[in-house]
C-alpha cells in the first residue's frame, strides 16, 4: 500500500493528542462548538469514533479485517485482493445531518496525519485506479465502488448515509483524522484524533 499512501499536498501537519476534544470554529453566523467522542461498543468491543457538530454527525466504527475480507470474497474478489483491503484500514462509516441547514463534503478535502505525514482518505477513485492495475473484474469494481461512502455528497436536514471508508494504513496503525465540511455554503473543519485500525482477532 506505501506506494499509495503519497503526502497530501494541501494541507499543514496537524497534531491533537486528547481523545475527548471541544473544538471552536468560528462562522460568520457566529461560533459552533464541535466534539468527539470515543467509546467502545459493548457486544463486540470494537471502538467506535463519533465527530459531532450544529446537528451533524459522523460515526467511525471498527471493522475487523477478517470481517472485510469475507465481506469482499463474497462479491467476487480473490483471496488476495480481499486480503489488500482487510489490511488497508476500513472503518464502517455512518454520516447523518440531524441540523437544521444541507451540508456537503468533499473527501479529497480530508487528510490523515500518520508518522509526521500527511496523507489522503484512499476514496473510491483511488482504489479504482488500483484495482485496474491488479486486474480486477468489473463486477467486483462495481460491489466495491457501491460498498464505500461517496467520495463527495450532499445532505439536506434529515439525510443520512452509511458505507466502509479506507484510511490505508496497516492493522493497529493509530492516526488523527482532520475532516472538513460546507454547512450552509460556511467551511467548517473538525479532527478526530488517535483513531486505531482495527487489528486481526475474534470479536469479543
Amino acid at each position: 500500500m506505501a506506494e499509495y499512501l503519497t503526502p497530501h499536498p494541501k494541507y499543514q501537519s496537524l497534531k491533537i493528542t486528547q481523545m475527548l476534544v471541544m473544538l471552536s470554529v468560528f462562522l460568520s453566523m457566529g461560533q459552533v462548538s464541535a466534539e468527539v467522542i470515543t467509546r467502545e461498543e459493548a457486544q463486540t468491543g470494537l471502538s467506535i469514533w463519533e465527530w459531532r457538530e450544529a446537528g451533524v454527525s459522523m460515526q467511525l466504527v471498527q471493522r475487523l479485517p477478517d470481517q472485510t475480507r469475507a465481506f469482499f470474497q463474497g462479491r467476487g474478489f480473490t483471496g488476495e485482493a480481499a486480503d489488500i483491503i482487510g489490511r488497508a484500514c476500513v472503518f464502517q462509516t455512518i454520516f447523518r445531518n440531524d441540523g437544521t441547514e444541507p451540508i456537503t463534503y468533499d473527501m479529497d478535502e480530508w487528510y490523515l496525519f500518520f508518522k509526521g505525514r500527511d496523507l489522503p482518505v484512499q476514496t473510491r477513485e483511488r482504489w479504482e485506479k488500483r484495482w485496474q492495475v491488479e486486474g480486477v473484474s468489473q463486477a467486483a469494481m462495481i460491489a466495491f465502488r457501491w460498498s464505500l461512502l461517496p467520495t463527495r455528497q450532499r445532505f439536506e436536514p434529515g439525510d443520512y448515509n452509511w458505507g466502509m471508508t479506507s484510511f490505508g494504513l496497516l492493522p493497529g496503525e493509530t492516526f488523527d483524522l482532520t475532516l472538513s465540511v460546507t454547512l450552509n455554503g460556511n467551511p467548517v473543519t473538525g479532527v478526530i484524533p488517535g483513531i486505531v485500525c482495527a487489528v486481526d482477532q475474534p470479536v469479543k
